[in-house]
């Protein structure tokens, strides 16, 4: 970043823009990030931010050679009287003077950029100007029709007691990753047209000349237009970024003439620009701030092999406004309501992560929220929602089962439906008979946007694995919508709304339903589920979709207890046979399958999958429960000898693993069941057997042998997935923390803090990393993945079970932890 750039949002005048106070200082921050497509990173965040170009997700660059996107601010000091200029810019053609940088904040939405710029030469008795550049990519759980959205807000704060004029511009590299592609662009006047406001707008729009639909170029798009909007009284100008910069570095402003030259994005470089005068002369100083927004339109977004087959899939919010105009309009003046929702989000989820006994666990959560969303793209209609997920940086796949599962964390605890919008894609591909085999798809397609399928089965080979995430999905959104109270709701916004169920059969279930009006703010969800609705939405999707729930879990029931060797979701650590986890991921689909025939309420069923007479004839004195048979059977299989710990796989003795599919036990509540337990249980690390009567469906014993075995093996910079390396895979550590005691819970979070300030990733956050030297990337880059939802674990468990879960762990605060080895 070699200039400082401006982009993002915070406050206008009378609105505050300060984000909560960050005590993580990590090496890269999410500034705009909205989907796969729309995504700005602050590079090298720990130093001024004028050193580094900032970062599409890649990791491109923004610099001569490798640019992605461009988005410049230079600060003049209009009050300066001798000629030299104060900038936001590093370059050696000007006479400069740099701003003092004082740092950076950050919550769930916002990032905030503070400077200094120094009072004028003539005046040098008056303080320091502040300027601070807010972004704002709101995540607002009550308002899909807002979520739905591809733009973010930039706000430029400035408060003192001298004028300064502000300079914003970006150039073509945010419609192509072909620096050779040519470009077009205009300037649109709108607004109040629309109803809107009073005070109209101006809007840059830039596209390629020829767009390539539902195609990218180094992962970026290339097609969709960029909306770069500000107020109508804002000078504007496109040009030679050379002679813009050098035109208003001389005079304070431009000039709100076009270059109607098209050419290629690096052709004599054209930028769009935007420039603001603050006249904030006086004995006192006195606050302004200007708002600007940033979109990526695009329509269609992705192609999808539907029930009714291939479909070009529109936007979302194209149900709601008839055109990108409206879209921006609408959006640009709706900042106040957007920025009170996205405020009152982070300011819950701060409360609520406070919770964790971690206070460094608050910005965790904080930094990972607009990672998950930003590998999103919502379509469909109101009737038929779909969220598109994009398996960022690790294979570019699109609805990859075992992604959207490690993030499913986030959105229980955030909106339990934009979830629901993921699987449901998943269910309709494979209900119309598009897929060829008995387990479930790794994914929807090769390459995002095209959500194609594999027709030939060729897919990615996972069979227990997603077979087990989908059944575990299923259950988790069954138990998101049925809740009697509103304290009762696993997510805090769900209650919000009408709980009247829309019985339109031109609807699916998961239909957004009639928007409401509240407090003043309108275009809000009702509730999800609650009561009487979310009895008759499970049961109508249950229904709807049985046959697949029982053709999975008949895979499961042949394949998961003693798992062939094939690929878990850790698939960069190659297949393996006989994986511990694995099986347990797939002994409690097995188990959520009973669960989902009782809403159903197919009886038939529920009697097959709790007395079946294979499973007694073949495991004969066992309890009559196809699942409890085989967790039983697992025990066995899994457990060390010596009764310390899960074994990675069942015949790799002196091995271990992070047994993280544990934490489905406790999300689904079968830790709260009480059942009997298999006389042949393994023994406790203190030598005394498990038998008899037992609390859960896995039991306690386990989780708590775990607990004091990550205790044990933990390192500097967290808990390695498992005995092969010293590698952290972050979502699953916090799967697996989120079930341990309070105390080791609280020093993995530690180390996990410890590496967000030292690790040398110069990425987007990883969920891949090295827990000893310099945490860096041990070979596979992964950057800017949903998976970092799995953060939410210990979140999303708060709330389960009614908020019952985590009472039901208490019993693993009760012994000391005896320590193992010296860290």
């Amino acid at each position: 970043m070699h200039r400082l750039l401006a982009a993002a949002a915070s406050a206008l005048a009378l609105i505050s823009f300060e984000a909560s106070a960050s005590k993580l200082n990590p090496p890269v921050l999410p500034l705009i990030v909205r989907n796969p497509y729309l995504s700005l990173w602050l590079n090298d965040a720990r130093e001024e931010p004028w050193k580094r170009w900032p970062i599409f997700w890649t990791g491109q660059e923004v610099d001569r050679t490798t640019r992605f996107y461009r988005y410049t601010a230079m600060i003049r000091n209009a009050a300066q009287n001798d000629g030299s200029r104060i900038k936001l810019i590093s370059t050696t053609r000007y006479n400069v003077s740099y701003a003092t940088y004082i740092g950076h904040n950050f919550d769930a939405s916002t990032t905030n950029l503070t400077f200094l710029i120094p009072a004028p030469s003539h005046d040098k008795s008056k303080a320091p100007l502040e300027l601070v550049l807010s972004f704002l990519s709101p995540i607002t759980p009550t308002s899909t029709l807002r979520q739905s959205i591809p733009a973010s807000y930039l706000t430029v704060h400035v408060k003192g007691s001298f004028s300064v004029d502000v300079y914003i511009d970006l150039n073509g590299q945010w419609v192509s990753g072909d620096r050779g592609s040519k470009i077009v662009w205009d300037l649109e006047q709108h607004g109040q047209e629309h109803g809107y406001g009073n005070e109209g707008l101006k809007t840059w729009r830039i596209q390629r000349e020829t767009e390539l639909l539902f195609s990218e170029y180094q992962d970026q798009a290339e097609w969709g237009s960029l909306h770069f909007t500000a107020p109508l009284d804002v000078h504007h100008e496109c040009g030679t970024s050379a002679q813009l910069r050098h035109y208003f570095s001389r005079t304070g402003t431009l000039r709100n003439v076009l270059d109607e030259r098209y050419r290629g994005i690096m052709d004599e470089e054209p930028v769009f620009a935007f420039a603001k005068s603050f006249k904030l002369n006086g004995s006192s100083p006195v606050s302004d701030s200007v708002l600007f927004t940033i979109a990526h339109i695009q329509d269609p977004v992705t192609q999808f092999a539907a029930a009714r087959g291939l479909t070009f899939m529109r936007p979302l919010w194209a149900s709601w406004f008839p055109s990108a105009e409206e879209l921006i309009s609408w959006h640009y003046v709706d900042y106040r309501n957007v920025f009170k929702l996205s405020s009152d989000y982070s300011s819950q989820l701060r409360e609520d992560a406070y919770k964790s006994g971690s206070e460094d666990y608050v910005d965790i959560v904080a930094l990972s929220a607009r990672q998950v969303m930003g590998a999103n793209s919502f379509s469909g209609t109101p009737e038929d929602p779909i969220v598109f997920q994009k398996e960022i940086s690790s294979s570019g796949n699109a609805q990859t089962l075992d992604v959207i599962f490690p993030s499913a964390p986030f959105y229980l605890y955030t909106n339990p439906r934009w979830l629901a919008y993921m699987v449901q894609p998943v269910i309709e591909h494979i209900l119309s008979g598009q897929y060829p085999r008995t387990s479930t798809p790794h994914d929807l397609g090769f390459h995002f946007p095209n959500v194609t399928g594999h027709p030939d089965g060729n897919d990615e080979f996972m069979p227990v694995e997603e077979s087990g995430n989908i059944l575990i999905l299923g259950l988790a959104l069954v138990n998101s919508l049925r809740y009697e109270t509103d304290s009762a709701a696993g997510s805090t916004w769900s209650s919000v709304g009408s709980k009247t169920f829309n019985d339109n059969p031109n609807a699916t279930e998961f239909s957004l339903g009639n928007l409401e009006t509240r407090d003043g703010i309108s275009g809000l969800d009702d509730s999800w589920g609650g009561s009487k609705k979310g009895e008759e939405i499970s049961k109508k999707w249950v229904e709807k979709t049985y046959p697949l729930w029982k053709q999975w879990t008949g895979y499961l029931i042949e394949f998961a207890l003693e798992p062939f060797h094939q690929l878990s979701t850790d698939d960069f650590a190659g297949p393996l046979q006989l994986q511990t986890n694995l099986a347990l991921k797939g002994i409690l689909g097995i188990k959520a399958m009973s669960k989902i025939a009782e809403v159903a309420g197919n009886a038939e069923d529920v009697k097959y999958y709790k007395a079946s007479i294979l499973c007694l004839i073949a495991f004969a004195g066992f309890p009559p429960n196809i699942s409890d048979v085989y967790i039983s059977k697992w025990e066995g299989f899994a457990i060390s000898r010596d009764g310390s710990h899960a074994k990675l796989a069942y015949d790799w003795y002196g091995s271990w693993t992070t047994l993280y599919n544990l934490y489905a036990d406790s999300l689904l509540c079968f830790h709260l069941e009480a059942s009997a337990a298999s006389s042949s249980a393994p023994l406790m690390s203190d030598g005394h057997q498990k038998n008899g009567s037992k609390t859960g469906f896995v039991p306690q014993y386990i989780y708590k042998i775990q607990s004091d075995w990550y205790h044990a093996v933990r390192q500097r910079y967290g808990l390695p997935l498992d005995s092969r390396h010293l590698q952290a895979k972050t979502d699953w550590e916090f799967f697996a923390t989120a079930v341990t005691s309070k105390s080791v819970r609280q020093e993995i979070l530690q180390s996990v803090a410890l590496w967000i300030n030292e690790t040398t990733t110069d990425r987007p956050l990883t969920d891949l990393h090295e827990t000893e030297g310099t945490g860096g990337f041990p070979g596979v880059t992964f950057k800017a993945r949903p998976v970092v939802g799995g953060h939410f674990a210990f979140l999303s468990l708060g709330r389960a079970c009614e908020g019952n879960a985590l009472a039901a762990l208490e019993f693993l605060d009760e012994e000391k932890i005896v320590e193992v080895k010296e860290l």
